[in-house]
Parts: C-alpha cells; sequence; structure tokens
C-alpha cells in the first residue's frame, strides 16, 4: 500500500533543520510497505537493534567481534547496550546536544565507530557517518551542507578535524563547535568524558518518520549528495534483502571491507547482524589477504566486498581455511561473470550479487542460491517493485533495453538538493541505470545510464566490454568509457591492468583487441586501450568512471595509432 508523502506523527526533534529541508513532498518517491515493513508510528531504530535483544534475555549472545593487541575480544549484546548508553549520556549532558543536532562521525570500523553511531541514534540525533579518506576541503562540504555542530571522531583522525575547527584557514567550520575523540587519552577524549557516566540511558522517544541518517554519496560522479534517512528506513532495510535473500540466523557471524560510513557496510557490517541477533567481525584496515585470514579466525559465515576483492581473494583463497563461509555478498558495482565463476571454483560458493544503492538505503534486486541465473543480478527484494522504462517513463516490453525505476519502503530524499528532480520522477526513484528485463522477472545490468557508449550510432555497455576484457587471462583489473572521437562521436576507451609478466607492448594491446573482437560484436571492441597500474576507486571499490572519463577526454590520442 502506498504511504502518505508527509508526516501525521510529532516529531521528536528540537532541531529541525533537516527536516525542514526534506525535499518538497511533491518530489518525493511514492512509499510502499508490506507486512515485513510496517512499523509503529514511534520507535527509535537503535533501541530495536540492541535494547531489543537484551530485553528478550540474549544479552549474553556476542554481537561485536574485533581484535586488540593480537587477540580477539568479544562484546555481548548487553555490554554493547552499556557502551551505547555511557555516549549517549556525554552527547546530551557534556556536548548539550538536543535531538535533531547533526554528529559528524568520523573513523574506521571499529567498536567505537560502531557504537557512536547507534548513541548518536538513541539519542535523537541525526548521524552524518564520513570515511577516513576524506580530508579537510572535503570534510567542509558535509559540514557545511549538513550545518554539523559536533563531532565524534577517532583520535588517530583528529588532524583534519581540527584543521576544520581553526578560523585560520579556507577550511574553517564555524558551525563545528564541539569535537570529542575516541580511542584516544586526555581532556577531549570520548572514553574520558565517558567515565563514570550511567550504563543506562532513556532512548529519545523518536518518531518512525524523524530523520536519523544524512548518508553521502561516495563520489563515483564527483559530487557528492547527502541523502537522508528515517528510522523506519533503518528497519526496513534489514527486514528485506537480508530476511528474503540473505536469510541470516543468529548464530552467522558477517565481515567485509565496506565502510560504515557507507549504507552497503552500515547494512552488511553492523545493522544486518545486530537486527539478526548475530555478531559482526570487524576491522579497519583489509587486504584480500587478511580479509580472508579474517573469515578464518573468526570463523565468519557472511562475506560482503566488492568484486574487486572477491577476483584476487579468489586466488588465495587455497592458503586459508574458509571452510565456515556460507554467504558472500558483492555489491558496489557490476559483478563481472568471470570473478564469479572464479570465486565459485576456489570456494564452492554461488555469489548473492546486489543492486542497491545511497539513495534507496541497500539492496533492492538481488537473488541467492538455486535462484540465481547466469548474467543477471537478481530479481527484485520482495517488498519493492521495479520496471524498466523509456525516457517517458513508459514501460518498455521484456528485452528491451531501458532505465531501472524502483519504489518500495525507502527512497530519495536529497538534503535541499536539486537534484531531486532528477532521481525522482512520477513517484519512482531512477537510480541511473540501464538494464534489460526478463519474462521471468530476473534483471541485467547494462550499464549505468550516463555510462552508455554511443559509437558510430551503435549503443555500447561499458561493462560488457569490461566483462569480456576480465576474461582474459592477461587482465587484472580494466574499466572502459567512451572517449572523443571526431569521426564516431565517441570510441571505445579501456584502461587496463595487467596481470604481473604481462608486458604493456603494442602487441598485448592488439591481441587484446582481437580478442574482444572474437567474444562479442566486432563494433564493441576497444579501439583505444591504455594500460594503467591502478584504476581510481573509491572507498567501497567502486570505479570512478567519470575519472576515466576525464582522462579520456584530456589524453586526445588519434585512435587510428591503437588499430
Amino acid at each position: 500500500m502506498a504511504a502518505p508523502q508527509s508526516a501525521t506523527v510529532a516529531t521528536a526533534h528540537v532541531d529541525t533543520f533537516a527536516r525542514d529541508r526534506l525535499p518538497p513532498p511533491e518530489q518525493w518517491p511514492v512509499f510502499t510497505f508490506n507486512d515485513d515493513t510496517h512499523y509503529p508510528p514511534r520507535f527509535n531504530a537503535a533501541v530495536e537493534l540492541v535494547d531489543r535483544h537484551v530485553e528478550q534475555g540474549n544479552g549474553a549472545r556476542v554481537a561485536v567481534r574485533h581484535e586488540r593487541d593480537g587477540r580477539i575480544e568479544t562484546v555481548t549484546y548487553a555490554a554493547l547496550a552499556a557502551l551505547v548508553n555511557r555516549i549517549a549520556h556525554v552527547l546530551v549532558e557534556d556536548m548539550r546536544l538536543v535531538p535533531g543536532n547533526r554528529v559528524l562521525l568520523r573513523g574506521p570500523n571499529n567498536l567505537m565507530m560502531a557504537a557512536s553511531w547507534l548513541a548518536t541514534l538513541k539519542a535523537g540525533l541525526i548521524a552524518v557517518p564520513t570515511t577516513p579518506l576524506l580530508r579537510a576541503k572535503e570534510l567542509r562540504q558535509v559540514i557545511d551542507k549538513a550545518q554539523v555542530s559536533a563531532a565524534l571522531c577517532d583520535a588517530r583522525l583528529r588532524e583534519e578535524l581540527e584543521t576544520n575547527q581553526r578560523a585560520d584557514n579556507e577550511h574553517y567550520c564555524p558551525t563545528l563547535t564541539t569535537v570529542r575523540y575516541f580511542n584516544g587519552e586526555g581532556d577531549d577524549a570520548l572514553e574520558t568524558a565517558m567515565a563514570g557516566k550511567p550504563d543506562t540511558f532513556t532512548a529519545c522517544d523518536t518518531a518512525a518518520d524523524d530523520i536519523c541518517l544524512i548518508a553521502f554519496t561516495s563520489g563515483t560522479t564527483g559530487q557528492p549528495k547527502g541523502t537522508m534517512h528515517f528510522h523506519r528506513d533503518v528497519l526496513a532495510m534489514c527486514d528485506l534483502f537480508p530476511r528474503h535473500v540473505l536469510k541470516p540466523t543468529p548464530d552467522d557471524i558477517f565481515c567485509g571491507t565496506p565502510p560504515l560510513a557507507f549504507t552497503f557496510g552500515l547494512g552488511g557490517m553492523l545493522c544486518f547482524p545486530l537486527r539478526a541477533g548475530a555478531s559482526t567481525a570487524l576491522a579497519e584496515k583489509l587486504t584480500p589477504e587478511t580479509l580472508l585470514k579474517l573469515i578464518q579466525d573468526h570463523r565468519a559465515t557472511i562475506v560482503f566486498t566488492a568484486p574487486t576483492f572477491y577476483r584476487q581473494m579468489a586466488a588465495l583463497a587455497g592458503n586459508f581455511d574458509v571452510a565456515s563461509l556460507k554467504k558472500s555478498v558483492s555489491a558496489g558495482e557490476a559483478l563481472p561473470d568471470a570473478t564469479r565463476q572464479a570465486w565459485k571454483g576456489a570456494t564452492g560458493i554461488e555469489m548473492i550479487d546486489g543492486l542497491g544503492g545511497t539513495e534507496m538505503m541497500h539492496i533492492f534486486v538481488s537473488s541467492a542460491g538455486a535462484e540465481v541465473r547466469p548474467g543477471a543480478v537478481g530479481r527484485v527484494v520482495p517488498g519493492y517493485e521495479a520496471c524498466i522504462v523509456d525516457n517517458d517513463m513508459q514501460p518498455v516490453p521484456h528485452g528491451t533495453v531501458g532505465k531501472l525505476a524502483v519504489r518500495g519502503p525507502t527512497g530519495c530524499r536529497y538534503l535541499d538538493d536539486p537534484r531531486q528532480e532528477n532521481y525522482v520522477r512520477d513517484g519512482w526513484n531512477l537510480p541511473g541505470d540501464t538494464f534489460v528485463a526478463d519474462a521471468d522477472g530476473y534483471y541485467f545490468y547494462q550499464a549505468r545510464s550516463d555510462d552508455m557508449i554511443i559509437s558510430a550510432g551503435y549503443n555500447i555497455a561499458g561493462p560488457e566490454v569490461e566483462g569480456t576484457l576480465m576474461k582474459h587471462e592477461w587482465v587484472a583489473e580494466c574499466g572502459v568509457v567512451g572517449a572523443p572521437d571526431a569521426e564516431r562521436g565517441q570510441v571505445v576507451m579501456a584502461y587496463v591492468v595487467l596481470r604481473p609478466g604481462v608486458a604493456a607492448t603494442d602487441a598485448t594491446r592488439a591481441a587484446l583487441q582481437d580478442y574482444c573482437k572474437r567474444e562479442i560484436a566486432p563494433y564493441k571492441y576497444p579501439r583505444r586501450i591504455e594500460f594503467v597500474a591502478v584504476l581510481p576507486r573509491t572507498e567501497t571499490g567502486k570505479l570512478q568512471r567519470f575519472r576515466l572519463r576525464q582522462m579520456a577526454a584530456e589524453q586526445g590520442v588519434d585512435v587510428e595509432t591503437q588499430r
């Protein structure tokens, strides 16, 4: 059933800055709910994720696992609740924050970052999480946009944030007046302020549609946007994809690489396991090798990461005991079939591919196990609905390329951003993906809508060319974009990372081009191939094609010199 477009329950927010900057109701998507996502008019998401388990007698179960000084430590649900409560007291009593204030959260995937997120929600505040790699200039954009007044930050990341607090530089943020640093010592340490605080805290009586999270997009387009999500959205992301596709149990142990600052990681690394009464193994810095070791040491059963990691882990899996692993989730970018098969060959596990987005909170198209169909991302997750439309928002027949439109209990609400009108049309969210759907309801990814390459009148999907190149034994990674060309409008341009020992020569280039001509329609082959050491990616592993397009435009190479 469709939801009302405006709130009918009084907000708990005293500071209504964010609420006042929601898009006009007529620019919202239509929200639909089913039996899984009908929630009471008032609740607090942090209570549902943590306190509810303690109330049900499961406080002794392990919620968080992490490593400290070379040994594994476990934190029970009762201990996590107490930690969250003490932080909430600091936020309200020491930092004097009121419901609706925005709190910048800055840190890697560790216990205090997770607890700080939960405490922010429990106190009725709005979390604005950021990743460790952001610098003062980028932090200023976030702080200014969300009018952040307070921050909880890992002590090892204090340098950039202190720059934002100094009035003598261009990145000064006058609204940011109060900061506490966790995992540190001293007068400004969060732990110092927490000492002696009660381990109980009365949660803020938030409305289901009170904003609790402003998640900034990961920047694949170069211009991050602030997406606003409600308390009900946090539960909805936990009660659809996990319930119907992932199907976790309280005995599962989650792990992976996506940062808690991004919704892919927030769900997979924190909210999904907590909602299921399971546990999460948090780690700050992971490589493919150390992620495999983490799976081995923690006996993890579910892993979340991007295709790039799975591709590299497949070659290393034989060196570790990963027999505990039962399920693996890939999202963030297109999953090449070569990567899926390599991972399955190394582990016996059929990948769960997922399509999601910051605007939609998490995954809304996916399939698992026997439901997986070759080449398809999957089917629409129960609770969502989707269709393929043309430029006029009219549905297209099965087998026809078009734009993906989706709606459900979550959806796009940008923070004071004119791009809202681009993402939502006629009540549907338009994630910007080009798809084909078959008669059985499977969705086949073609490209981002702005990644379709039009060359001499042909429409060419960059990810298809990438998938072809990835099957070649010489190719470690690749990214394909359209490069400007006077004769054809655009030509297919491939940036290729070669495997060790393969020479970056004209002969190698020609061999890869000939391979593509044999595997796919010849007009799709990359007329230009550039060999590079690394590809530009976000912290979640997404390929930043906008940077590749910039590189292609700047190079201006005569394509005929490259076949």
